[in-house]
């Protein structure tokens, strides 16, 4: 059995006294753990990087079996992602919410926006809307996907402020406020009739969304919890726009 694929290295883990076993997203055959020979050398230990793009050739006996990777670099991310809290925690977050998914099934998509998001870690706010989208894609792939596209009640694609967190589906403000209480905030980005851009508020009400429904429908049966990189990354984020908030146009 052997495949070639383009991949992005999730993590690694000492296998012997000189490999490693690497965990990688690949455009084609998902997430993917391989055997690397020589994977601790000082050759190797820079490619295999959480947050750094390399082409992965698989080879094993039986598809069943772990299997080798033969890997070699395609882009060098890990340096600058280690820049700053953002993209620590966000790196690992991603992983974290793949590993949710099973191994070696294929998410194209999401290996896709994993690419974008790592390229756009330095801008919090673009950091903070991309995983959040994110994670309701992770969210669609498990089958638990959020409709907030119209109004639950009425149908309306206009106005829509509340998610529902018994349904997980958008509910207009006028029909959600008798129930305003009970009901998770849809922040304005999220919502298919704004195209506003996240603030600090938005991307706060969006974390808490995501996390609510990740946790009932994902962690909870599975006896887990969201990862600490998660809350790391949200915090970092949440800092960084608050130390420098939007300015306002002069006239």
């Amino acid at each position: 059995m052997q495949w070639n694929d383009e991949g992005i290295v999730l993590g690694v883990r000492r296998h012997g006294e000189t490999s490693v076993i690497a965990e990688v997203m690949t455009r084609v055959h998902g997430r993917h753990l391989g055997v690397v020979r020589g994977g601790r050398s000082r050759t190797m230990q820079p490619v295999l990087q959480p947050g750094n793009s390399v082409a992965v050739t698989w080879r094993a006996r039986l598809d069943e079996h772990i299997g080798e990777f033969r890997v070699e670099p395609l882009q060098f991310r890990a340096g600058q992602l280690m820049e700053t809290a953002i993209a620590v925690y966000g790196v690992q977050a991603m992983a974290a919410l793949l590993r949710f998914l099973p191994e070696r099934d294929p998410h194209p998509h999401l290996f896709e926006m994993l690419g974008v998001i790592l390229e756009h870690l330095d801008v919090p706010a673009d950091a903070g809307e991309l995983f959040v989208r994110f994670e309701l894609a992770v969210l669609e792939d498990l089958g638990f996907g959020l409709d907030l596209t119209r109004c639950a009640a009425t149908g309306a694609t206009e106005h829509l402020t509340f998610v529902s967190p018994k349904s997980g589906r958008a509910v207009g403000r006028d029909a959600g406020a008798p129930w305003a209480g009970k009901m998770l905030a849809l922040p304005a980005f999220l919502a298919a009739d704004d195209k506003r851009a996240a603030d600090r508020q938005a991307l706060s009400d969006a974390f808490r969304l995501t996390a609510f429904f990740l946790e009932r429908h994902v962690c909870e049966p599975r006896g887990l919890t969201l990862s600490t990189a998660r809350d790391g990354f949200v915090q970092a984020t949440l800092k960084a726009l608050a130390a420098d908030p939007p300015t306002e146009a002069t006239a």
